[in-house]
């Protein structure tokens, strides 16, 4: 779920927002500055708590590349490219 107040987002919105910009665990990881396995657990829903930080970044990376997060409204939460993201080869 995304969280308004702390700017977070759910794993499945993570999973998705990389497969629409095509960016792999990997690159995700470097643009938000924090490790592969933490992207891999994230995704995997292990039992682990990511903190806000963290959280955040991998949120930023992801809008950087073009992705644009949809809250739950009602209609559920997803993502969507951005009207204006960067083009294929501006991303990692």
């Amino acid at each position: 779920m995304i969280d308004a107040k702390n700017n977070v987002i759910s794993p499945a919105q993570c999973r998705a927002g990389r497969a629409l910009v095509r960016m792999n665990q990997q690159n995700l990881a470097k643009a938000a500055e924090v490790s592969t396995k933490t992207v891999a657990d994230f995704e995997r829903e292990i039992e682990r708590q990511l903190n806000v930080r963290t959280l955040r970044a991998l949120r930023a990376a992801l809008e950087a590349a073009g992705v644009e997060f949809i809250p739950e409204n009602g209609g559920g939460e997803g993502v969507r490219f951005k009207k204006d993201r960067p083009q294929e080869t501006d991303v990692i």
